[in-house]
């Protein structure tokens, strides 16, 4: 005859073993949790506590404790209950108003707020206010820019250039070109100070200028590879020399297609004609304000961090030889930028942020 205490009957849905299952699946955090859903399922198996207390490593009453928990409040039974502590001294009109007050005025001797301004204002303490900013994430001190494009062929162009990025035509080369004009030669007025252990690298603010260069340059946006050359003016003349560096490199068996800004000294007469004359080159124009569907300018801003920002350059020459380089290392070591967003994506994203924009008042 069987004695003891009735076990109880464990049964679970279809989405409660989903859920104990991924609680017990966790690696690092929550293993409390994680013990106690493989305890659950365990059970549900139709195992005794006994049994299952000894293939979990836990005590008999330890696996009464979670069976019995969870036959009467389920998955919420196994949740660690709300512990004791002090009663909240901050009320919920309290944290509303805080945030209220961050999102819809400003101070009237500050263009934004701060956590002592704010907790003057609301009251509360400089480390409350800085809890609920963090809760709500609200950052008053950081501010972004934004610029819209008013070109009315927005659409047309970024399903173009996307398109060339993620589906390139046969027997074509896609070359993403513009220029790096006004690059200055800086030298500091010190010797930098070399980091040591506790200490950043050290330089002066100001500088000495000897003098600028402008670097032409076209990524291959397949390979990664760069075609570039420096000039020390800015003109159509230099590009037109460009186009004929590029027209040499890329075998003649090959369409090229260009992506290009608006910029002045691609559509003058000259390079009009330059075109007319090779048949095989396709120009393909970013919309206004919109640099960032430009490939090419996010080689320049590695050169700029990695070569161009903290160097020291003495003369416009060793400015250029560095610059050189750099695009050699680039084409010795080539590592194309991977477009991942379709046209589609894009556009979703501009006209959400264009809602957001119109519904504050833009």
């Amino acid at each position: 005859m069987r004695t003891g205490r009735p076990m109880a009957v464990l049964m679970l849905t279809d989405g409660e073993r989903e859920s104990l299952e991924r609680w017990a699946r966790r690696p690092k955090t929550g293993q409390a949790l994680a013990q106690r859903a493989r305890i659950v399922l365990a059970c549900a198996s139709g195992k005794t506590n006994m049994v299952v207390a000894e293939k979990i490593r836990v005590s008999k009453q330890c696996v009464g404790k979670w069976r019995s928990r969870f036959v009467s409040k389920r998955l919420d039974g196994l949740l660690d209950e709300p512990r004791p502590g002090a009663p909240r001294l901050i009320s919920d009109a309290k944290v509303e108003r805080a945030v209220t007050l961050t999102l819809e005025s400003t101070p009237t001797e500050a263009t934004h707020w701060s956590s002592r301004l704010m907790a003057k204002r609301s009251g509360l303490s400089r480390s409350t206010v800085q809890r609920i900013w963090r809760a709500f994430a609200l950052q008053p001190h950081r501010s972004e820019t934004f610029k819209r494009s008013t070109d009315p062929l927005f659409i047309d162009k970024v399903r173009d250039i996307v398109g060339l990025y993620l589906n390139p035509p046969d027997r074509a080369l896609v070359l993403c070109v513009d220029e790096k004009s006004q690059i200055q030669a800086l030298d500091r007025t010190q010797p930098l100070l070399p980091m040591r252990p506790g200490q950043a690298e050290r330089r002066t603010h100001d500088y000495k200028r000897h003098g600028t260069t402008s670097l032409f340059a076209a990524l291959d946006a397949k390979s990664g590879k760069i075609i570039g050359q420096l000039h020390r003016r800015h003109r159509t003349v230099e590009f037109r020399k460009f186009l004929d560096i590029i027209d040499a490199n890329v075998p003649a068996h090959l369409e090229v297609h260009l992506i290009l800004d608006n910029y002045a000294t691609h559509k003058t007469t000259v390079i009009h004609r330059w075109l007319a004359k090779r048949p095989r080159f396709h120009l393909h124009f970013t919309p206004t304000s919109s640099s960032w569907l430009n490939l090419v300018e996010r080689w320049f801003a590695l050169l700029t961090q990695r070569q161009i920002k903290r160097g020291a350059h003495r003369s416009t020459q060793a400015l250029e030889k560095a610059i050189q380089d750099y695009v050699a290392f680039t084409n010795d070591n080539p590592v194309p930028f991977v477009w991942t967003k379709t046209p589609e994506q894009i556009l979703e994203t501009i006209t959400r942020f264009c809602q957001r924009t119109s519904g504050s008042g833009h």
